[in-house]
């Protein structure tokens, strides 16, 4: 007797969503902190503007601490000053808490 064919758009019970499987390995490997590091980094240009993206020489996560180098001493006390609203724009664009504090260089 011939089995009944599954149509093509029925999911197997051994097969998981891309999404499911992604996480999965992020989680194994525990590189859920380094890829929001690296989600913070990318973010700063989208979060920030991009003026102050052009002003912007490095950025960089070490020990959740998140360090920007400024090539504008304005803009510098500026970010300095906004500190807490800087790291809370950030923090909500990745959606977790990963970083702590904010160093302008």
């Amino acid at each position: 007797m011939k089995k009944p064919s599954l149509s093509p758009t029925a999911r197997r019970a051994d097969i998981i969503p891309l999404k499911e499987g992604l996480e999965a390995l992020v989680r194994a490997y525990r590189l859920g902190g380094k890829l929001n590091e690296v989600t913070v980094v990318a973010s700063w240009e989208r979060v920030m503007g991009k003026a102050v993206a052009l002003k912007t020489k490095e950025v960089y996560v070490s020990k959740g601490k998140l360090f920007v180098r400024l090539t504008s001493a304005p803009l510098k006390h500026e970010l300095v000053m906004a500190k807490t609203r800087v790291l809370e724009m950030l923090n909500a664009e990745v959606g977790t808490q990963v970083v702590n504090e904010v160093v302008f260089l």
